[in-house]
């Protein structure tokens, strides 16, 4: 049993206390068949005759614990919607906790058991993972690496090239609410607000669209937002992306907050939304199926894909046009 309130370094040494740290929250809250923590290595049972995709993340964010989620909701739904977004059912997850001395053993508890929760949620099993502790001040609490794998029905793929002149672009629901909760979570602009994280898995709403002729590309808009995702669209295709500010999202509490700071919720990052480029004639299709789903209800047609120079274009709401220029600087804190 744990006898400790805070993780120290001992619990890195392989000992004991590390033994105890794995077994009492690691593969407590994780436990299932698959995860045998005396292994090195495990074997995947992959179906025949499907495409494996695989893919890998590490995840930072401060304050660990934010409004709609913490960094272990972060680390599955992370991984989870960059396998969904490229057409794979995710199925195993690896996890590999770098801890720093000094974290709260409740705080780890908590975040383990939240990641425990949104991987069962999202039909995922972590299979495999390691643990290591560094010294205080050498992290930021807490970190997480993973690697996803997914499987996908041969045949129809999704990709830049299959992206054509005339195509739509459509996301799935609002812009910009985990950049803002999680700023907002951090107290350090003394401002209050009940903005919640977007963060979960997109399965539920990708799915749905699996074999649909018309769909050309998916990509989760997570650093960077609307606009960064935009601009490997159009550097991609040699295509202007213009984007429509009135059809565009975003919650009036995310764009209150947005103006006071100084910030543009088109860079901000989502957790749980979904871009798509598809021809004009699946349009309604995948509205409609988006629009009857729990986290698509908002979902819209945002902008055209058109002939031009590889811009980035936002057609104002009051008549005008700006350019989203591509994103150079930390447009804030970091915050994934």
């Amino acid at each position: 049993m744990i006898e400790d309130t805070h993780v120290t370094l001992a619990h890195g040494n392989g000992g004991r206390r590390m033994r105890e740290l794995i077994e009492e929250i690691f593969a407590r809250h994780l436990a299932n068949p698959s995860l045998d923590i005396k292994l090195d290595a495990v074997p995947l049972d992959l179906a025949p005759g499907l495409v494996p995709y695989i893919t890998t993340d590490t995840f930072t964010v401060q304050p660990l614990e934010f409004p709609g989620g913490d960094i272990g909701s972060l680390a599955v739904n992370g991984t989870v919607n960059d396998l969904a977004v490229a057409g794979a059912e995710p199925r195993f997850l690896t996890l590999s906790a770098i801890i720093e001395e000094g974290l709260e053993v409740d705080c780890l508890d908590r975040i383990v058991r939240s990641l425990a929760e949104a991987a069962r949620a999202a039909g995922v099993r972590v299979v495999a993972g390691d643990t290591k502790v560094v010294p205080r001040g050498q992290g930021g609490g807490l970190y997480f690496a993973t690697t996803g794998v997914g499987l996908r029905a041969s045949g129809h793929q999704l990709g830049f090239n299959r992206i054509h002149q005339g195509d739509v672009v459509l996301v799935s629901g609002p812009a910009g609410d985990h950049g803002i909760a999680v700023m907002l979570a951090r107290e350090q602009f003394e401002l209050k607000g009940s903005v919640q994280s977007d963060c979960a898995a997109v399965t539920p709403l990708t799915a749905p669209l699996a074999g649909m002729a018309g769909l050309r590309f998916m990509r989760d808009p997570t650093r960077g937002g609307v606009a960064t995702v935009a601009h490997e669209i159009a550097a991609a295709t040699g295509l202007d992306v213009r984007l429509i500010e009135a059809h565009v999202p975003v919650r009036d509490s995310v764009r209150s907050f947005c103006q006071m700071l100084g910030y543009d919720p088109y860079y901000l990052a989502c957790e749980g939304r979904v871009i798509a480029v598809a021809a004009p004639d699946a349009t309604s299709d995948i509205l409609a199926i988006w629009r009857g789903i729990k986290g698509g209800e908002a979902a819209s047609v945002i902008g055209t894909l058109c002939a031009g120079k590889g811009r980035v274009i936002l057609e104002t709401e009051i008549g005008g046009e700006r350019f989203l220029e591509e994103l150079e600087d930390d447009p804030l804190p970091r915050i994934c």
